[in-house]
């Protein structure tokens, strides 16, 4: 099996696996990453596209946070999806890498990839998780998980193991100052990082409007004074 037909049977299979799925980790984000990372892949010299293809499709083929904090259920499905297409054992080892390296652990956390292509998958997830569409995944996180859109009274947490951050269930406005408003600066492609200052002003605007609103200041603003 060619390397064309590997990556239109593995797009085939996520696509499947994920069409329906409603917490924002869908077949829409995955094939969001997948162009992406071809997009950067063809600006980053020396970069292998077939494993930034394959990492970029199976990179939530078992994410941890729908496996129970597991995080060696991404490789595990990984290696044996691959396994089954007869791809060559360095191609999934380097893809396993990507799976488990790619994921945000904690503001105090440091995540860097140990290849090119895991940076340029990594870049593209996270440029999927800010601006308009991230803010948008992060209210259906949110919502899948059961968890309120925000309370004043519970502060965000700058967690510094992945397992404090694991185990965090605050409400949704708070995963913006845990996570989203840091990844701007922890992106490796130029590209990426062009992109994703346009995108973090966005969030940034959004947050200001979220408060005001929810704190009812755009409403005093306009009141009719007697």
């Amino acid at each position: 099996m060619d390397n064309r037909e590997v990556v239109a049977r593995t797009a085939g299979f996520i696509e499947a696996k994920f069409l329906n799925e409603g917490s924002g980790h869908d077949w829409a984000h995955i094939q969001r990453v997948w162009y992406t990372s071809q997009a950067l892949a063809t600006q980053t010299p020396g970069v292998d596209p077939f494993v930034t293809e394959l990492g970029a499709l199976l990179h939530d083929v078992a994410d941890w946070k729908f496996h129970a904090g597991d995080e060696e259920a991404g490789p595990r499905a990984a290696r044996e999806w691959l396994n089954n297409l007869g791809v060559e054992e360095a191609v999934i080892q380097r893809v396993e890498m990507i799976i488990r390296e790619i994921s945000f652990k904690g503001v105090g956390v440091p995540t860097p990839m140990s290849t090119p292509e895991g940076e340029i998958v990594q870049d593209a997830d996270r440029l999927d998780a800010i601006g308009a569409i991230g803010v948008a995944r992060a209210f259906a996180y949110g919502g899948h998980k059961g968890r309120p859109l925000h309370d004043p009274a519970v502060a965000p947490i700058a967690h510094d193991s992945f397992e404090s951050y694991k185990q965090n269930t605050a409400p949704t406005i708070n995963h913006f100052y845990e996570k989203l408003l840091h990844l701007q600066e922890r992106l490796h492609t130029p590209a990426a990082r062009a992109v994703a200052r346009q995108r973090h002003q966005f969030m940034e605007e959004f947050l200001a409007q979220f408060l005001r609103e929810w704190e009812g200041e755009d409403v005093r603003a306009n009141a009719p004074v007697e």
